[in-house]
């Protein structure tokens, strides 16, 4: 006869027994629905679309957590009254708002779904959300066409805004504000450039410094804590000499992504050269893949995105539409070519003010 310790030691080992058995037989389908959400919620977009292809349970617990990025829309700015129009690139749709809030401005800027608008004639700067209907007015400022910008959203005490000017050979007027600020504060500030070079046309905020490309390629910083102008000892991109063909400033652009600077360059009959600065090396590498990322660039404000669907990554989207408002002009760096084929622009005859990327409403409801 077994004794008691011995039938209970057999039990337990029993028990064991069936418990590694049933989790043997189990598999990846019986997780928690929890631990599969945890999962998926670490996984970049193209995983988490091929992990909801496994199985319905899958599905759903992928869809919950997924996160998809939305691409910029393309706002048009009409030549008569206050109909605007917004380009959705990867739904191929337009959209159109009745905006009158806007008769008689001029768009200077976007960031985080917000427009900087100015009014020659009043000389009135000041922000407004097109899909809020929110204005938010700024001190008087008289902008001729030199460019401004701004950091972020202006509901955020971090807004700074900036424009920068030659005023003399060796003279920079650089000029800042902020929401509820009751002047703009300006200071010149030797600049070591010739006259020619010190016209800054591209604007980026990057890694909390104020970016400015002069028309010749250099590079000037303004650090707004500190309150410091510096050009940068950094080469001009090389490029080849037929990019420099008649209105070759108004195919470049500039973007940063994750803190890293990037300049496109374009010529109508050449394809676009992509550049990173290199901070350490303090030189412009050309880029020959971005990866995952996708640009989309225009002449005032560009904006980079990554995971998004519906849109080719690895390409830069330009501010032009063609085929009735059907196809938005690209550069796939895969592919090394245009989309539409032969679809490449000339950019000098486009008026720079005409559109520019902004952020979408993050709801679409209100839209037909």
């Amino acid at each position: 006869m077994h004794r008691l310790d011995e039938t209970i030691t057999d039990d337990k080992g029993n028990e064991t027994k069936e418990k590694n058995a049933t989790l043997e037989l189990q598999t990846w389908s019986d997780l928690p629905t929890e631990l599969l959400e945890l999962i998926f919620s670490q996984l970049t977009l193209d995983d988490n679309v091929r992990a909801s292809m496994v199985c319905k349970r899958w599905n759903s617990a992928a869809i919950s957590v997924r996160v998809v990025n939305k691409s910029p829309w393309l706002m048009y700015f009409p030549k008569f009254g206050n109909l605007y129009e917004f380009y959705d690139p990867s739904e191929r749709k337009t959209h159109s708002l009745e905006l009158p809030e806007l008769n008689g401005s001029r768009v200077c800027y976007t960031k985080d779904g917000w427009l900087l608008l100015y009014r020659p004639r009043s000389h009135r700067v000041f922000f407004f959300n097109p899909f809020t209907r929110k204005v938010i007015k700024l001190p008087k400022f008289e902008l001729t066409y030199q460019i401004v910008a701004f950091s972020c959203a202006p509901t955020s005490s971090d807004c700074i805004l900036f424009t920068v000017k030659h005023i003399s050979p060796t003279i920079v007027a650089i000029s800042t504000c902020h929401a509820g600020a009751t002047k703009w504060v300006t200071v010149n500030y030797q600049n070591r450039l010739p006259f020619v070079s010190s016209i800054w046309n591209k604007l980026v905020f990057c890694n909390g410094v104020f970016y400015c490309l002069s028309l010749t390629g250099w590079l000037g910083v303004f650090d707004p804590l500190e309150r410091t102008w510096n050009v940068l000892s950094v080469p001009p991109p090389k490029c080849p000499e037929n990019f420099f063909a008649k209105n070759w400033w108004k195919g470049k652009f500039m973007a940063e992504h994750d803190g890293d600077l990037l300049v496109i360059y374009t010529c109508s009959s050449e394809n676009p050269i992509v550049f990173k600065l290199d901070p350490e090396k303090m030189v412009w590498e050309e880029m020959q893949s971005l990866e995952d990322v996708t640009l989309f660039v225009s002449f005032l404000s560009s904006h980079s995105r990554t995971d998004l669907l519906g849109i080719q990554r690895n390409s830069v989207y330009f501010s032009k539409v063609r085929f009735y408002g059907r196809r938005c002009i690209l550069y796939s760096l895969n592919d090394s070519r245009y989309y539409p084929r032969k679809q490449c622009y000339d950019w000098g005859e486009q008026n720079p003010f005409e559109n520019i990327w902004i952020e979408p409403p993050k709801d679409f409801s209100t839209f037909s």
